[in-house]
């Protein structure tokens, strides 16, 4: 009986500090319920529609939407307000706006924007780890900033790796379209060399593709994803530099300068901002009097 009353008390108190940690922030907290609000009236319309694969995807935005907030607590870390509502944003960018509404196809570039964009919150993401373990007392080492911003981009840029892999195993096993095609005019292979010499053959001013007999009407001929891969990773390569470059002068300062960097840096919590334990002392006290 003791432990199913130890839990139901984590779990009350779990509840509070989440309570308390999404209207910590007044931006952020009318980002989420902003969004949030959107995603149930677009879970609503989809439902109605019978788009349930669509409806799917705004049940997990909605789930998503609460992940920073959970993080805080769980880790007993404070995201900067900008950054917690970049990753708000950016949630439901890709999943409401890219999957739901179809920007991937109907916005040019909004694909590539967004994996810019993941490849700077990546890169602030693996520089905040080393910050963090950084600034614990336990450790002895003390890391030079060109270290923490080569550890930065180097995590981001195996994220975007780690994503271009789910990509594939996607459109391989599910039969997805998640590595979206590209339509080329020329192409440069050596499959079609006859003297199997691993000579270049180069067919260009392609204006049609047939499969099977058929026209495919493309004006050209269908690359199956390489391109935009590799797309994906320059951008998230470009995203994973700018964020460096600006942790480098971060860490250079101790933290003194670039209130850019900042933005998007977290911190451990402070005792007064900790909501879990102080929700787990209430209990624990309303517990004790009862």
């Amino acid at each position: 009986m003791k432990d199913n009353e130890q839990k139901k008390l984590e779990k009350k108190s779990f509840r509070e500090a989440m309570r308390r940690e999404l209207r910590e922030h007044k931006s952020t907290f009318i980002t989420f319920y902003i969004l949030r609000l959107l995603v149930i009236v677009t879970m609503v319309r989809q439902i109605m529609l019978g788009a349930y694969e669509s409806a799917f995807f705004c049940v997990l935005t909605f789930l998503l939407l609460y992940f920073p907030s959970w993080i805080q607590v769980k880790l007993h870390i404070e995201l900067p307000p900008m950054l917690e509502a970049t990753v708000l944003c950016f949630i439901f960018a890709a999943e409401i706006l890219g999957e739901v509404n179809a920007f991937y196809i109907v916005i040019p570039g909004w694909d590539t924007m967004l994996h810019t964009i993941n490849g700077f919150l990546a890169a602030a993401v693996g520089f905040s780890l080393v910050v963090l373990l950084n600034d614990d007392e336990r450790l002895t080492f003390d890391l030079s900033p060109f270290f923490m911003a080569l550890t930065a981009f180097c995590f981001s840029m195996t994220i975007g790796v780690l994503w271009e892999f789910f990509e594939f195993f996607m459109d391989i096993i599910v039969h997805t379209d998640m590595q979206k095609d590209t339509v080329i005019n020329n192409i440069y292979t050596v499959t079609l060399d006859a003297t199997r010499t691993n000579t270049v053959v180069a067919v260009k001013n392609i204006t049609d593709t047939a499969v099977n007999g058929k026209s495919l009407g493309l004006g050209g001929y269908l690359d199956i994803g390489i391109i935009d891969t590799m797309k994906d990773l320059l951008v998230n390569f470009i995203g994973a530099v700018v964020f460096s470059v600006i942790g480098f002068f971060y860490a250079a300062s101790k933290g003194k300068r670039q209130k850019a960097a900042e933005q998007f840096v977290p911190n451990k919590k402070s005792a007064e901002r900790d909501y879990l334990i102080q929700a787990q002392q209430q209990a624990s006290d309303q517990s004790q009097q009862q």
